[in-house]
């Protein structure tokens, strides 16, 4: 399978999973446990080392049922992907893609990353008050362009610090909350 083909549509769910880094800054705590309208569930599972890089997985749900994981590496106060699973199979990126850099994040910052020939850009747009039925939220909102094979996907996401993603908005326009 094709390194874009697979992050794409898995970098959405990525990015609006909440458990992302170490620290209270971005949940990291195993266990943790998300529900999205969507009728997809994200949980922190313990870490683990895959090619002898310790990451924590976090993992994707719909009906009880784990699609797939996120492998994420938190190092330096960031969030780092890298590795999708996917059943048996890892796609394994080196250098991995920053999902986040260190905390905090901030009004106007950029970030970029790179790993074969996916292109991962974001920006902190500004802060966007929320009101879902998991509650009243000031999230920063973050819009990401994910660029593959000439094509680029953008997808937005409303990150609480301390929290995680309340709200992501697809490529395709469709938006998910956070139920609890």
């Amino acid at each position: 399978m094709k390194r874009g083909s697979l992050l794409a549509p898995l970098l959405v769910s990525l990015l609006s999973s909440s458990g992302l880094a170490a620290g209270s800054y971005f949940p990291s705590t195993p266990s943790t446990t998300w529900r999205y309208s969507s009728g997809e569930t994200q949980q922190i599972g313990q870490p683990t080392t895959v090619k002898g890089v310790s990451v924590t997985p976090t993992a994707h749900q719909i009906g009880g049922v784990t699609v797939s994981e996120d492998l994420l590496e938190y190092r330096g106060g960031g969030v780092y992907l890298r590795g999708v699973r996917i059943g048996k199979q890892v796609v394994w990126y080196n250098p991995p893609l920053t999902v986040y850099p260190s905390s905090p994040l901030t009004l106007g910052q950029r970030w970029e990353s790179a790993s074969g020939g996916l292109k991962l850009s974001s920006r902190v747009m500004g802060n966007e008050p929320l009101s879902l039925s998991a509650g009243n939220f000031n999230a920063l909102l973050i819009r990401s362009d994910v660029i593959s094979g000439g094509g680029t996907s953008t997808q937005y996401s409303y990150f609480v610090p301390g929290l995680g993603v309340v709200r992501y908005q697809a490529a395709g326009g469709q938006v998910v909350d956070l139920l609890k």
